[in-house]
């Protein structure tokens, strides 16, 4: 018959002590969403990479920090030069002397930006008859831009931030722990002063409410 050998029992807590321990298995761990997966509550495009935080993680590294300049009310913007839906180059310069509406939205052919993109189009009229222009930004390319102008009878500039650099350097502010770009509109007077900056991701077209009440005070 086989003998077995039995352990202390305070062997056997050593043991139990020095033994690795594994990672919690309820810790919760954001999903990476696919660059074609699309929201069934707000239908908006997400990139599976997140974007730049215009804040420094906690636990940054010294070797890298990422500085994001921040346009608030009474600000001159950075200036830029980008190309519109028909692919010729358009400088924010240009608009000097005359109110800007410039606003910053996710994707075309999403839900919350079609919404936008439509409300601004019915009440482009009014826009005109406070002297403004009015232009949509978003990373999505020229012809992109293109089909979406046709589609939905757009009167106004859509101009391509392809790699985001503009949204970047104005500091817009991302939604979804980075996940979806932020949706941002900008008020520019006469004299390139920002006075007003309003964010509602979820409330598209508040932005043109918001837009026309501090335009009629200019």
């Amino acid at each position: 018959m086989a003998s077995s050998t039995a352990l202390p029992r305070h062997s056997l807590l050593l043991l139990h002590a020095s033994s690795p321990k594994t990672p919690a298995a309820g810790r919760a761990h954001l999903p990476v969403l696919s660059s074609s997966s699309h929201s069934q509550i707000f239908g908006l495009r997400f990139s599976s990479v997140a974007a730049p935080s215009c804040s420094s993680p906690p636990a940054a590294a010294a070797t890298r920090s990422i500085v994001c300049a921040k346009v608030s009310k009474g600000d001159v913007p950075p200036s830029f030069t980008l190309k519109n839906q028909d692919g010729k180059n358009v400088s924010l310069a240009s608009y000097k002397g005359k109110p800007l509406v410039l606003y910053f939205y996710p994707a075309d052919e999403t839900p919350g930006c079609t919404k936008e993109a439509c409300a601004f189009r019915d009440s482009y009229e009014k826009f005109k008859k406070a002297g403004a222009e009015v232009i949509g930004i978003s990373a999505d390319d020229p012809s992109s831009h293109k089909a979406f102008a046709k589609k939905y009878r757009l009167p106004f500039t859509l101009l391509s931030d392809e790699g985001n650099r503009v949204r970047k350097d104005w500091g817009v502010p991302s939604d979804l722990f980075g996940t979806l770009p932020g949706r941002q509109t900008y008020v520019i007077d006469r004299k390139g002063v920002v006075q007003l900056v309003y964010n509602n991701q979820f409330q598209p077209e508040k932005h043109v409410d918001e837009t026309l009440k501090l335009l009629q005070s200019l």
